[in-house]
Order: C-alpha cells, then sequence, then structure tokens
C-alpha cells in the first residue's frame, strides 16, 4: 500500500466527498460487458423461475389478487410505522456518538440515514459504509469512528433479534405446532444458537467497555515497527476508533442504547402486526403469531439456513407457508410487500434529501465506492 492511499484511508481528521476518476475506456468497455452478462445472467434466473413456477402450478391469479385485497388504512399505518425506525436509528446513533459528539445534529444524523439506507436498496450491501462517510462528513468526525458507532449498532440490533428469536422459538416448541422440513434445522438447533451469539455479543459489548484501551495500547505497541509516519496514522485511526466505541464505558449510555434498542424493535412488530392486517388472510394474527413470525425471519435473515439461504424475503415465504400453512402465492406477495414498506419505503426520502444536498445518481454512486474503497482500505 503506498503512503498516499494509506494517508487517504485512515485520515482521521475528516475525509471529504472527491468525485472519482473517469475510468479508462479499456475499463469502461470490460464494465459495460460485465453489467450486459449480469442482465443476462439475471434474465435467464427469471425465465427459470417462471418457468418452474408455471410447471409446478404456480397461481399467478392468486398472487396478483393478493394486493387487490390490500387495505390501505392498515398499509398506511405500517408504511409510517417503519419510517419511524429510521428516526430511531437517528436518534440512537446521536447517543452512540454523545462521547465524542455531545451536541450532535439530529437532522444531519436522520438525513445520512435516510440516504445510507436508500443506497443499501439502490447498491447492495456495500451500500452500508455511506452512513457513516455521511456522518462522519456531516459532524467533521472520523470515519473509523463512525463504523465503530455502526458496528455497535450491529451488536445491539442482534441482540434484540436473538432475545425475540428465542421467545419465538420456545412458544413454536411448547405449541408443538408441526414444522416444515425448510425450518426444522433451526429448531434443531436454534436454542444453542441463541444462547452462544447472545455470549458473544455480551461478551464483546464488555470487552469494549472494560478493554478497549488496553486493546489500543497493545496493537500500538505491535505496530512499532511501522515507520513514524505511518505509525503516526495508524494511531490516529485505531484511537478514533476506540473513541468511537466511547459509549460503552458509560452505564448510562449503555442503558439509553438498550433501551432505544427495545423501542426500535417494538416499532418494527407494531409495523409487522399492522402490515398482517393490512391482509384478509393474515388479519386474524394475533401478537404473539407476529412476535413469531418476526423472530424467525430475523433469526433466518441473520444466520444463513442450509438449503434456504438468507434474506427476509425468503425466509418470510418459507416461514408463512411450513410455519402458518399459508399458500405459496400468499407468502410471496405478503414477503414482497414486507420488503417494500420495510426497505423501499425510505427511498424517496432518501433521494429527495440526496438531491437536496446537491447528491445526483452519478455522485450517489461515487459516494457509495468511496465508502467501499475507505471500509476495505481500512480492514486491510
Amino acid at each position: 500500500m503506498s503512503e498516499r492511499r494509506l494517508e487517504a484511508v485512515i485520515d482521521s481528521s475528516s475525509i471529504p466527498i472527491v468525485p472519482l476518476p473517469e475510468n479508462p475506456p479499456s475499463r469502461a468497455g470490460s464494465r459495460r460487458w460485465i453489467l450486459v452478462a449480469a442482465a443476462l445472467f439475471a434474465a435467464a434466473v427469471l425465465a427459470l423461475f417462471w418457468f418452474g413456477w408455471s410447471r409446478d402450478g404456480f397461481q399467478w391469479a392468486l398472487f396478483i389478487n393478493t394486493f387487490r385485497k390490500l387495505d390501505p388504512f392498515w398499509l398506511m399505518a405500517a408504511a409510517l410505522l417503519a419510517l419511524s425506525t429510521y428516526l430511531g436509528r437517528a436518534i440512537r446513533w446521536r447517543v452512540l456518538i454523545r462521547p465524542i459528539k455531545p451536541v450532535a445534529s439530529l437532522w444531519n444524523l436522520f438525513s445520512a440515514t435516510a440516504i445510507g439506507f436508500t443506497a443499501i436498496v439502490l447498491f447492495g450491501r456495500p451500500g452500508e459504509m455511506v452512513r457513516p462517510l455521511l456522518i462522519a462528513n456531516k459532524e467533521r468526525l472520523s470515519f473509523s469512528s463512525q463504523v465503530a458507532a455502526w458496528f455497535l449498532e450491529r451488536i445491539y440490533d442482534l441482540l434484540m433479534a436473538l432475545l425475540i428469536f428465542g421467545f419465538a422459538l420456545s412458544r413454536v416448541q411448547s405449541s408443538g405446532a408441526r414444522v416444515g422440513e425448510g425450518l426444522q434445522w433451526v429448531l434443531s438447533i436454534g436454542g444453542q444458537a441463541v444462547g452462544g451469539l447472545a455470549t458473544i455479543c455480551l461478551f464483546v459489548l464488555l470487552m469494549l467497555r472494560l478493554f478497549s484501551e488496553v486493546a489500543r495500547r497493545r496493537l500500538l505497541g505491535a505496530l512499532t515497527f511501522l515507520p513514524p509516519n505511518y505509525y503516526k496514522r495508524a494511531e490516529e485511526l485505531i484511537t478514533s476508533f476506540t473513541h468511537g466505541v466511547g459509549s460503552t464505558r458509560s452505564a448510562l449510555a449503555v442503558a439509553q442504547v438498550f433501551l432505544l434498542s427495545v423501542l426500535e424493535w417494538v416499532i418494527i412488530v407494531g409495523c409487522n402486526v399492522c402490515l398482517f392486517r393490512a391482509f384478509p388472510e393474515t388479519a386474524h394474527f394475533q401478537l404473539m403469531d407476529v412476535l413469531i413470525f418476526v423472530g424467525f425471519v430475523s433469526f433466518g435473515s441473520v444466520v444463513q439456513i442450509p438449503g434456504i439461504g438468507g434474506g427476509m424475503q425468503i425466509v418470510s415465504i418459507v416461514v408463512l407457508t411450513e410455519l402458518f400453512g399459508m399458500p405459496l402465492e400468499f407468502s410471496t406477495g405478503v414477503a414482497l410487500v414486507l420488503w417494500i414498506i420495510t426497505f423501499v419505503v425510505i427511498v424517496p426520502f432518501g433521494l429527495l434529501l440526496a438531491f437536496r444536498e446537491g447528491l445526483n445518481w452519478r455522485k450517489l454512486r461515487q459516494l457509495e465506492q468511496q465508502a467501499e474503497r475507505l471500509s476495505q482500505g481500512a480492514a486491510s
């Protein structure tokens, strides 16, 4: 890694958003062929799905009829609750960075959150780092400190998902419900997985609270062989990351983040309640049914289920068909609406906020590439 690249990656003062250089014609041409090949591959996959569904009797009329019977009132309520979760994430982020930014702008955090999740919808998981990069720029903080805040947010969300799944798992097992083959693996090792993952999360939070400064000193001690300019940059990077997890060293901050996480997931459950009320076929679902659904979906989205994989849409279909006995066509429609309500609903607001800040499609794409490059460079 050259000195110029290293300085660009681990600069802890600020990371300006600069336009990326245009690709040379040869590389642009090769990328164009890659995009064409990817589009043809996607079309082939869709054609195979269409053929398979048609051969196995997938009833498209039933699938389309699923959307015709939607209750607009409950659907709007679900959308409003889903939007409020993004505001909740901004409030929680402000608590996470309070040790290094006592008075952070909630509007800046919400704007970065909306644009960041829009980048995830448009560009996939590489867009995850857009939000930390935007917050670092808006609040004049280091990128690595915001990556640390993002890491803490993921730890708390995973804990909440595990708690809900553990509760759902106990209710399903005690009810004696018949579970299809796709979810047998979840029931067989779900309890052990919940205990193991929750223990890991709590251990990480404890280590960050008690030994982050010790770890910082030992890491820097192990890097003394670096040239002075490299060592200085590495010291700034490690120190800013340590400061980014500073909220774990305050019992009050930990309690606040935990309570905000609980509230966040209460709203998520409420969003799912409203969503199921919008469909006549699931309007009879009780709160316990919704908790079971959210628990299995959140767990399946985090842990790849053998033979099924991950992804909220796929796991939603499996849970509805094998646990609740819903038709495949209806389950597919519910999974699609759930994805739109929980993720796509923020895209219009994210695009408006991005354009308001002068970020058009090209600049937003460059921002995603810059965030991906910086995160890869910091990891290396």
